[in-house]
């Protein structure tokens, strides 16, 4: 990541000092591909360093479908979609023509956090996850409270921390044989992925592997999931792993992803499994893309794989679920495990990948919860 692409005018945030200080109205989705960018990068940025009005909007969209109720198989109450002509132009009529409609003085960060509905199958074929808008003062939360969840060698994931002594796991990552892409926060694919939340249980596109399997039966995936919640667990902000692993060779990947996981039901006997946020990070950018860090083969190392924001409220009888693999395709590209470089690669080998969970080197994924007592 060097001064081409910093220079290209997509990057806000290396360059707030030119930014223009105007009023701006930041607008994304949970599911959007835009997402961090909007929300943790651009709108944080400019509320701290600019005089003019910042605003915030962020609803349960994919990318550019503001004016849809859902997101891939998730389906949302009515009022989620945005007439986003409508709320343009109100936006500039403020500014461009002066108008006193009052848009500069109502909250700045408005959400819309997912969740609250019964899960049942509507007329499309989708679920009803339902959620509803809030206003708030700012982004982050300030009331946020950051727990952190443990991964455990039996597969549980808790807010507890893992005993001294506690097993690692291995896996074979084999390039040649990607996970396979299941919803997510996508957007120029065309016909290559699906948009937004899908059941994981769910069948990948046909080109991609002849696998049927549920992703979390393939050997490559590790999942970590909670016991059933005893109550309703809001999460809204941030997400960021911190996975303690390593590899046999100088450069992989590992990938993670935050999935809701729905108890049976009537309309869902096997219940349902929707991706919420995902995330990635190359092994050898692991400290900074600008510069490029070799593993050590067998060496645990401590990575950070921060996931898309959200705000979904897991309801009583979900499951908090973590899957962590090396491959997310056609999301992310294949790491070959070569240290060759990138997309330039003539060769392929299979690695095998470790994740620490021990009293030592505790993984685990920092949820921003959400006090109930403080939602309004």
């Amino acid at each position: 990541y060097d001064s081409f692409w910093k220079d290209h005018g997509a990057s806000v945030i290396d360059h707030v000092a030119e930014y223009a200080d105007l009023p701006v109205y930041h607008v994304t989705g949970w599911y959007d591909s835009w997402g961090t960018s909007v929300a943790n990068m651009n709108y944080v940025e400019l509320a701290r360093t600019k005089k003019s009005l910042q605003r915030l909007i962020v609803g349960p969209w994919i990318h550019s479908s503001e004016r849809l109720d859902y997101a891939g198989e998730a389906q949302f109450t009515p009022d989620a979609a945005l007439d986003l002509g409508a709320f343009q132009r109100r936006w500039f009529d403020r500014w461009l023509k002066g108008e006193d409609n009052g848009v500069d003085r109502e909250p700045p960060v408005r959400i819309y956090v997912m969740g609250g509905g019964d899960g049942h199958r509507t007329p499309e074929g989708r679920v009803f996850v339902g959620g509803k808008w809030r206003d708030e003062q700012e982004w982050p939360l300030a009331r946020t409270a950051y727990t952190p969840y443990y991964l455990h060698a039996n597969g549980v994931l808790a807010p507890r921390a893992p005993e001294r002594g506690a097993p690692s796991i291995s896996y074979q990552f084999d390039p040649r044989n990607p996970v396979p892409t299941l919803g997510g926060n996508v957007s120029s694919q065309g016909k290559l992925m699906f948009q937004g939340a899908a059941d994981q249980r769910g069948r990948p596109e046909f080109w991609l592997t002849p696998d049927t399997r549920p992703l979390s039966a393939r050997n490559d995936v590790l999942v970590f999931r909670t016991e059933p919640l005893a109550e309703a667990v809001e999460v809204t902000g941030r997400l960021v792993v911190k996975l303690w692993a390593a590899s046999d060779g100088p450069d992989t990947d590992f990938t993670v992803k935050l999935v809701d996981v729905h108890p049976p039901s009537r309309d869902y006997p096997q219940g349902v499994e929707l991706n919420v946020a995902d995330g990635i990070v190359r092994a050898r950018y692991r400290d900074g893309l600008d510069r490029e860090q070799w593993l050590t083969p067998g060496k645990p190392v401590e990575f950070t794989i921060e996931m898309y924001p959200t705000s979904l409220l897991f309801a009583k009888g979900h499951r908090i679920r973590l899957d962590v693999s090396s491959s997310n395709f056609p999301r992310f590209d294949v790491n070959p495990n070569t240290g060759e470089p990138l997309n330039d690669n003539r060769r392929w080998r299979t690695a095998t990948n470790t994740v620490y969970m021990d009293a030592s080197r505790p993984s685990h994924i920092v949820l921003p919860v959400i006090p109930a007592s403080s939602t309004r």
